[in-house]
Protein backbone atom coordinates (compact mmCIF):
# COMPACT_ATOMS: atom_id res chain seq x y z
CA UNK A 1 0.00 0.00 0.00
CA UNK A 2 1.46 3.32 -1.33
CA UNK A 3 1.82 6.18 1.89
CA UNK A 4 1.85 9.58 0.17
CA UNK A 5 3.94 12.55 2.72
CA UNK A 6 3.98 16.07 1.62
CA UNK A 7 6.27 18.21 2.54
CA UNK A 8 5.79 21.74 3.18
CA UNK A 9 9.27 23.43 3.48
CA UNK A 10 10.59 26.16 2.33
CA UNK A 11 14.54 25.83 2.12
CA UNK A 12 15.42 23.84 -1.09
CA UNK A 13 17.94 22.02 0.33
CA UNK A 14 16.71 20.84 3.03
CA UNK A 15 13.45 19.65 1.18
CA UNK A 16 15.23 18.10 -1.27
CA UNK A 17 17.01 15.82 1.82
CA UNK A 18 13.79 14.88 3.11
CA UNK A 19 11.98 14.16 -0.20
CA UNK A 20 15.07 12.00 -1.08
CA UNK A 21 15.51 10.10 2.10
CA UNK A 22 11.22 8.92 2.31
CA UNK A 23 11.67 7.67 -1.64
CA UNK A 24 14.63 5.74 -0.17
CA UNK A 25 12.15 4.12 2.18
CA UNK A 26 9.53 3.59 -0.14
CA UNK A 27 7.62 6.31 0.39
CA UNK A 28 5.73 8.78 -1.90
CA UNK A 29 6.78 12.39 -1.92
CA UNK A 30 5.42 15.81 -2.21
CA UNK A 31 7.19 18.72 -2.05
CA UNK A 32 5.50 22.30 -1.54
CA UNK A 33 7.33 25.76 -1.00
CA UNK A 34 4.63 27.40 1.05
CA UNK A 35 1.06 27.16 2.69
CA UNK A 36 -1.04 27.92 -0.78
CA UNK A 37 1.33 25.69 -2.72
CA UNK A 38 0.71 22.64 -0.43
CA UNK A 39 -3.29 23.42 -0.35
CA UNK A 40 -3.27 23.34 -4.08
CA UNK A 41 -2.05 20.26 -3.71
CA UNK A 42 -3.98 18.73 -1.12
CA UNK A 43 -6.92 19.25 -3.17
CA UNK A 44 -6.15 16.80 -6.32
CA UNK A 45 -4.21 14.60 -3.82
CA UNK A 46 -4.71 13.76 0.33
CA UNK A 47 -2.09 13.10 1.58
CA UNK A 48 -1.44 10.57 4.24
CA UNK A 49 0.53 12.95 6.47
CA UNK A 50 2.42 16.14 6.26
CA UNK A 51 5.35 17.59 7.11
CA UNK A 52 6.06 21.54 8.22
CA UNK A 53 8.98 23.17 8.30
CA UNK A 54 10.37 26.01 8.15
CA UNK A 55 8.60 29.76 8.21
CA UNK A 56 5.69 29.98 5.19
CA UNK A 57 4.95 32.78 3.36
CA UNK A 58 2.09 34.33 4.16
CA UNK A 59 1.17 31.86 7.20
CA UNK A 60 2.82 30.87 9.27
CA UNK A 61 3.71 26.71 10.76
CA UNK A 62 1.16 27.12 13.32
CA UNK A 63 -1.84 29.05 11.42
CA UNK A 64 -0.92 26.53 8.53
CA UNK A 65 -1.30 23.35 10.75
CA UNK A 66 -4.54 24.64 12.50
CA UNK A 67 -6.16 25.43 8.69
CA UNK A 68 -5.60 21.88 8.23
CA UNK A 69 -7.13 20.85 11.61
CA UNK A 70 -10.09 22.92 10.74
CA UNK A 71 -10.98 21.56 7.46
CA UNK A 72 -13.49 18.47 7.11
CA UNK A 73 -11.33 16.88 4.59
CA UNK A 74 -7.78 17.47 6.08
CA UNK A 75 -8.87 17.30 10.20
CA UNK A 76 -7.56 13.57 10.38
CA UNK A 77 -4.23 13.94 8.42
CA UNK A 78 -1.18 13.41 10.76
CA UNK A 79 0.94 16.45 11.26
CA UNK A 80 4.47 16.40 11.80
CA UNK A 81 6.15 20.12 12.83
CA UNK A 82 9.95 19.77 12.20
CA UNK A 83 11.62 22.75 14.39
CA UNK A 84 15.10 24.82 15.42
CA UNK A 85 15.46 24.05 19.02
CA UNK A 86 14.77 28.08 19.90
CA UNK A 87 11.37 27.53 18.46
CA UNK A 88 10.76 24.53 20.41
CA UNK A 89 8.63 25.69 23.48
CA UNK A 90 6.29 28.31 21.08
CA UNK A 91 5.91 25.56 18.93
CA UNK A 92 5.08 23.10 21.57
CA UNK A 93 2.36 25.63 23.76
CA UNK A 94 0.58 26.11 20.32
CA UNK A 95 0.29 22.75 18.81
CA UNK A 96 0.67 20.03 21.56
CA UNK A 97 -3.23 18.98 21.08
CA UNK A 98 -3.12 19.58 17.54
CA UNK A 99 -0.23 17.82 15.79
CA UNK A 100 0.96 14.32 16.03
CA UNK A 101 4.71 15.07 16.54
CA UNK A 102 7.21 17.64 17.27
CA UNK A 103 10.86 16.79 15.91
CA UNK A 104 13.72 19.36 16.35
CA UNK A 105 16.11 20.38 13.83
CA UNK A 106 19.25 18.84 12.98
CA UNK A 107 17.61 15.04 12.73
CA UNK A 108 19.19 12.56 11.06
CA UNK A 109 17.21 10.52 8.10
CA UNK A 110 16.60 7.46 10.13
CA UNK A 111 15.20 9.35 12.89
CA UNK A 112 12.53 11.38 10.84
CA UNK A 113 11.90 8.16 9.27
CA UNK A 114 11.06 6.58 12.75
CA UNK A 115 9.23 8.81 13.52
CA UNK A 116 6.92 9.45 10.78
CA UNK A 117 6.32 5.32 10.92
CA UNK A 118 5.38 5.51 14.68
CA UNK A 119 2.73 8.35 13.56
CA UNK A 120 1.58 6.28 11.07
CA UNK A 121 1.12 3.25 12.93
CA UNK A 122 -1.03 5.19 15.37
CA UNK A 123 -2.95 6.98 13.09
CA UNK A 124 -3.26 4.66 10.21
CA UNK A 125 -2.67 0.97 11.34
CA UNK A 126 -2.99 -0.49 7.55
CA UNK A 127 0.27 1.25 6.50
CA UNK A 128 2.52 -0.39 9.02
CA UNK A 129 3.63 -3.75 6.91
CA UNK A 130 3.53 -5.82 10.02
CA UNK A 131 1.94 -9.27 9.42
CA UNK A 132 -1.52 -9.42 10.92
CA UNK A 133 -3.36 -12.38 12.50
CA UNK A 134 -7.04 -12.65 12.94
CA UNK A 135 -10.12 -15.52 12.94
CA UNK A 136 -7.72 -17.78 11.40
CA UNK A 137 -6.38 -15.39 8.51
CA UNK A 138 -2.58 -14.50 8.40
CA UNK A 139 -1.82 -11.52 6.04
CA UNK A 140 1.78 -10.03 5.58
CA UNK A 141 1.71 -6.74 3.44
CA UNK A 142 5.34 -7.35 2.71
CA UNK A 143 4.97 -10.19 0.71
CA UNK A 144 1.08 -9.43 -0.44
CA UNK A 145 0.17 -12.86 0.86
CA UNK A 146 -2.45 -13.97 3.18
CA UNK A 147 -2.74 -17.30 4.48
CA UNK A 148 -6.13 -19.00 6.04
CA UNK A 149 -5.62 -21.60 8.87
CA UNK A 150 -8.10 -24.28 8.64
CA UNK A 151 -9.07 -25.48 12.10
CA UNK A 152 -7.65 -28.82 11.53
CA UNK A 153 -4.28 -27.98 13.04
CA UNK A 154 -2.81 -30.82 11.43
CA UNK A 155 -3.31 -29.42 7.51
CA UNK A 156 -0.61 -27.13 6.13
CA UNK A 157 -2.24 -23.34 5.89
CA UNK A 158 -3.75 -22.51 2.91
CA UNK A 159 -2.67 -19.82 0.45
CA UNK A 160 -5.37 -17.34 -0.57
CA UNK A 161 -4.97 -15.66 -4.06
CA UNK A 162 -6.26 -12.21 -4.10
CA UNK A 163 -6.45 -9.00 -6.61
CA UNK A 164 -4.89 -5.71 -5.78
CA UNK A 165 -7.46 -4.22 -4.65
CA UNK A 166 -9.25 -7.30 -2.90
CA UNK A 167 -6.32 -7.30 -0.90
CA UNK A 168 -5.92 -3.21 0.11
CA UNK A 169 -9.48 -4.03 1.66
CA UNK A 170 -9.02 -7.09 3.70
CA UNK A 171 -5.52 -5.45 4.96
CA UNK A 172 -7.69 -2.24 5.59
CA UNK A 173 -10.52 -3.99 7.38
CA UNK A 174 -8.18 -6.50 9.39
CA UNK A 175 -6.05 -3.52 10.51
CA UNK A 176 -8.86 -1.79 11.79
CA UNK A 177 -10.72 -4.55 13.13
CA UNK A 178 -14.35 -4.20 14.95
CA UNK A 179 -14.28 -0.76 13.39
CA UNK A 180 -17.44 0.25 11.16
CA UNK A 181 -16.78 1.37 7.94
CA UNK A 182 -19.26 3.60 5.29
CA UNK A 183 -18.50 2.65 1.69
CA UNK A 184 -17.36 6.54 1.25
CA UNK A 185 -15.12 5.75 4.17
CA UNK A 186 -13.48 2.49 2.12
CA UNK A 187 -13.65 4.32 -0.77
CA UNK A 188 -11.36 7.25 0.07
CA UNK A 189 -9.02 4.52 1.74
CA UNK A 190 -8.88 2.80 -1.49
CA UNK A 191 -8.22 4.69 -4.23
CA UNK A 192 -8.55 8.42 -2.12
CA UNK A 193 -11.05 11.12 -2.06
CA UNK A 194 -10.19 12.55 -5.50
CA UNK A 195 -11.51 9.49 -7.47
CA UNK A 196 -14.63 9.62 -8.27
CA UNK A 197 -16.32 5.60 -7.53
CA UNK A 198 -19.39 4.55 -6.94
CA UNK A 199 -20.21 3.17 -3.58
CA UNK A 200 -21.54 0.21 -5.02
CA UNK A 201 -18.29 -0.55 -6.79
CA UNK A 202 -17.48 -1.11 -2.84
CA UNK A 203 -20.25 -3.73 -2.96
CA UNK A 204 -18.69 -5.45 -5.88
CA UNK A 205 -15.12 -5.97 -4.00
CA UNK A 206 -16.23 -7.00 -0.96
CA UNK A 207 -18.40 -9.69 -2.96
CA UNK A 208 -15.51 -11.30 -4.07
CA UNK A 209 -13.82 -11.00 -1.16
CA UNK A 210 -15.82 -12.89 0.20
CA UNK A 211 -16.33 -15.15 -2.53
CA UNK A 212 -12.63 -15.94 -2.28
CA UNK A 213 -12.69 -16.38 1.64
CA UNK A 214 -15.47 -18.81 1.59
CA UNK A 215 -13.10 -21.34 -0.27
CA UNK A 216 -11.67 -21.80 2.93
CA UNK A 217 -14.59 -20.64 5.52
CA UNK A 218 -13.84 -17.19 6.38
CA UNK A 219 -16.32 -15.77 4.57
CA UNK A 220 -18.15 -14.45 8.04
CA UNK A 221 -15.19 -12.40 8.98
CA UNK A 222 -16.20 -9.61 6.53
CA UNK A 223 -19.91 -8.67 8.03
CA UNK A 224 -22.35 -6.18 6.76
CA UNK A 225 -23.83 -3.96 9.18
CA UNK A 226 -26.89 -2.89 7.94
CA UNK A 227 -27.71 0.56 6.73
CA UNK A 228 -23.90 1.75 7.78
CA UNK A 229 -21.22 -0.31 5.78
CA UNK A 230 -18.73 -2.95 6.77
CA UNK A 231 -16.11 -4.55 9.53
CA UNK A 232 -13.97 -7.16 10.15
CA UNK A 233 -15.05 -8.84 13.32
CA UNK A 234 -13.73 -12.23 14.91
CA UNK A 235 -17.09 -12.61 16.85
Amino acid sequence: MTITILIVEDEPILQETISLNLKRAGLIALCADNAEQAKRIIINVLPDLVIIGGVLPNMDRVEFARSLKIEERTKSIPIIILTARDQESEIIANLVVEVEDVIIKPFSPHELIARIKAVLRRRLPEMAEEIIQLGGLKLDPATHRVHAYIKDKQLEPAEITLGPTEFRLLHFLMANKERVHTRAQLQDRLWGDHVFIEERTIDVYIRRLRTTLKVVGKENLVQTVRGIGYRFSVE
